[in-house]
């Protein structure tokens, strides 16, 4: 409902922001280096209180008030910013978070993921081949085979990574991808073939399935706004 502001630790497993949204929506992302706090934040006193917010972001950060209007409208400016600017408004940005106390943390401790970095590095080296990949066809034998694992050992270790079986991952991601295209202004049947999708049957079904409406009913009605 209206919108959220969250900050999330590295090495913290989320879904897509957009995930299950079936409205319009507008979607800002700051990503932090770790190098940012280890150079500019641990060796300098006068910034102790950002170590404070970016310690308690291993929890999740989500705000809320004052804080969530205020740092939003300064998230929906950094585009705009030339580099000198841009830096300073992420101080900014990030002194306002750590001076607020309108949040929640979403863990009771420190999230620790459970995988190793060579499970970490496997399940980004899969969503960068998605993401390379999604507008032709992806086999899960031939991603299994790119894990060195069998198709039956591969489909096991995925449901258990994320929650879902690949193709239904794929599906997701390619939908996604779908609505972007739509919005600027592809008709449904080009937006179906360079998403991947082999007949516009099928990319309809699936559409509808994880939007909760057809291609030319969610086009049609952005339209109208």
């Amino acid at each position: 409902e209206e919108n959220d502001l969250v900050l999330i630790g590295s090495n913290i497993p989320h879904l897509n922001f957009d995930y299950g949204v079936k409205t319009t929506y507008r979607e800002e992302v700051l990503h932090i280096k770790p190098s940012f706090k280890n150079t500019y934040v641990d060796p300098i006193p006068e910034l102790q209180s950002l170590n404070r917010l970016l310690d308690l972001s291993r929890y999740g950060i989500a705000f809320h008030g004052n804080t969530k209007k205020e740092v939003g409208e300064m998230l929906k400016e950094l585009h705009t910013l030339k580099p000198f600017e841009y830096f300073m408004a992420v101080m900014a940005i990030l002194k306002r978070l750590s001076q607020s106390n309108e949040f929640q943390l979403l863990h009771k401790k420190p999230y620790k993921n459970r995988y190793s970095k060579k499970e970490q590095s496997r399940i980004r080296d899969i969503y960068a081949l998605i993401d390379e990949r999604y507008q032709g066809k992806i086999s899960v034998d031939e991603v299994a085979k790119f894990c060195n694992l069998t198709k039956p050992a591969f489909c096991r270790y995925f449901k258990k990574a994320t929650g879902s079986t690949f193709i239904e991952f794929l599906n997701q991601y390619r939908i996604s991808q779908s609505k972007r295209m739509l919005l600027t202004g592809k008709n449904v049947s080009e937006t179906c073939f360079e998403c991947g999708f082999e007949s516009l049957s099928y990319f309809n079904r699936t559409f509808k399935k994880v939007t909760g409406e057809n291609p030319s009913a969610f086009k049609k009605r952005l339209q109208t706004h």
